[in-house]
């Protein structure tokens, strides 16, 4: 379905275009429609599915069909989202789709001087994006007036429970006019999410384009049995192995994290770090130099895991599990996205098997081991195969999508070290490390 066909104004259009958008994704197709109504929605899909337009376009068309002047120190719509990185990626994007309007918009969140974002609030906005403690802290302080507000969304809403952010959001959600839309936006869906959903949502248009927490089709998985202590030398002899373009790394810990650095620093391999105490600058810079392609290597605890979207990134690596097996989702949909292919590596020692099963039993799937010469486990591989039995999909899980031959049997049978599946070839054909990158770069 065409954008044209929903009506929206010329000048979005016009955006949408300009954006390289031709044709609705389907949970745009599906949650578009309910929104322009004025619907409550939730919205559920894979990460890289075009969510944010689902429910940026509306609120725009919205702001133009009911034109008003703002209040000083009103708001129209309010985004609520977790992590400062969130907050700026929404505003960059929500930017670009109301390039050719007059919307005054801005983002706050935390890390930042308090009093710097009190004369942005106070003129008045169309749009506020913000993180629920930053801003309640404001509303505290008589620093904005929500008792206006028309639509709300709760972007990455099951990132907010898992921080314990929603009891500020419902607070400031009750400071909103009465009878505002509210949008509840997540790539995972748990118990707690649908319990919120039944609480805030009023007679909402459910729009779930796949099966519950499942991974993009596009992405391949795959895991490499390894202890503890052989990780770091297992990835520098992958890096080496492979050269890959781009790959993102989540670490455990700030620990592991800067670990790892230190030992990249010692090569030639372009590397940047970004975790919870990096400061504000440092990780605009880090992620900057990634997305531009200066670094080839961003090392990340969970804060990039969400609202991180690079163009061709071609794999994730999962240093350590996830202690959230929802999380393992939002990590490796940094990769695959738009349709694109990528591929999800995890290094998994014995003591992480049972988030290993959980992440399984989440997507539906088991993932294929594969087994590096020189880094066999000596005394868990009983356990690796025991976990693998455990988690075998059930028929019902399985979608259209879902490889060819259960991944079980290649988990079994390929234990020397090379993967049969074809996309890690074009996966590999694509490395090339600086070289490539230049080439890259050019085009």
């Amino acid at each position: 379905m065409k954008f044209e066909s929903l009506g929206l104004a010329p000048e979005l259009l016009k955006a949408i275009e300009n954006c390289g958008y031709r044709e609705m994704t389907p949970i745009q197709e599906q949650a578009m429609v309910p929104a322009r109504r004025g619907q409550d929605v939730l919205i559920n899909a894979q990460t890289g599915t075009g969510k944010t337009a689902a429910f940026a376009l509306p609120i725009l068309q919205q702001i133009m069909d009911k034109p008003r002047t703002i209040a000083a120190g009103k708001v129209r719509a309010l985004i609520l989202t977790p992590t400062r990185e969130l907050a700026e990626q929404l505003t960059e994007s929500i930017s670009e789709y109301a390039q050719n309007m007059d919307v005054a918009m801005t983002a706050i969140y935390g890390g930042v001087n308090l009093d710097g974002q009190v004369t942005k609030l106070r003129r008045g906005l169309d749009i506020l994006i913000a993180t629920p403690g930053r801003l309640l802290a404001h509303t505290l302080k008589n620093h904005v007036d929500l008792s206006e507000v028309e639509v709300v969304v709760l972007d990455e809403a099951d990132r907010l429970l898992d921080m314990g952010f929603i009891e500020d959001a419902e607070r400031l959600i009750n400071q909103t006019a009465k009878n505002h839309q509210t949008m509840l936006v997540s790539a995972t869906i748990t118990p707690a999410l649908n319990e919120l959903a039944h609480k805030i949502l009023n007679n909402p248009a459910d729009v779930r384009i796949s099966k519950a927490n499942i991974t993009a089709e596009t992405v391949e998985h795959v895991i490499y049995p390894v202890s503890e202590d052989r990780k770091l030398d297992l990835f520098m002899a992958l890096l080496e192995e492979h050269n890959w373009y781009q790959i993102l790394v989540f670490t455990g810990t700030k620990r592991q994290a800067e670990h790892l650095l230190e030992r990249l620093k010692k090569t030639d391999v372009p590397v940047a770090l970004c975790h919870g105490d990096t400061r504000q600058g440092q990780r605009r810079r880090a992620l900057a130099d990634f997305k531009s392609a200066k670094v080839q290597v961003l090392i990340s605890t969970e804060v990039a895991a969400r609202g991180l979207d690079i163009e061709d990134l071609d794999t994730v690596l999962n240093y350590n599990l996830p202690h959230l097996p929802e999380d393992y989702v939002h990590r490796v949909g940094r990769t695959g996205r738009a349709g694109k292919s990528g591929q999800a590596i995890s290094f998994v020692c014995p003591q992480e098997a049972r988030a290993l099963q959980r992440i399984e039993r989440l997507i539906g799937e088991s993932i294929p081991r594969v087994y590096r010469r020189g880094f066999e486990l000596n005394e868990a591989d009983t356990i690796r195969d025991t976990v693998v039995h455990k988690s075998k999909p059930k028929p019902k899980k399985k979608s259209a999508g879902d490889p060819p031959k259960g991944p079980s049997k290649s988990s079994q049978s390929n234990k020397s070290g090379k993967s049969k599946r074809k996309s890690r070839k074009s996966i590999s054909s694509r490395a090339g490390g600086a070289k490539n990158r230049k080439a890259r770069k050019k085009k």
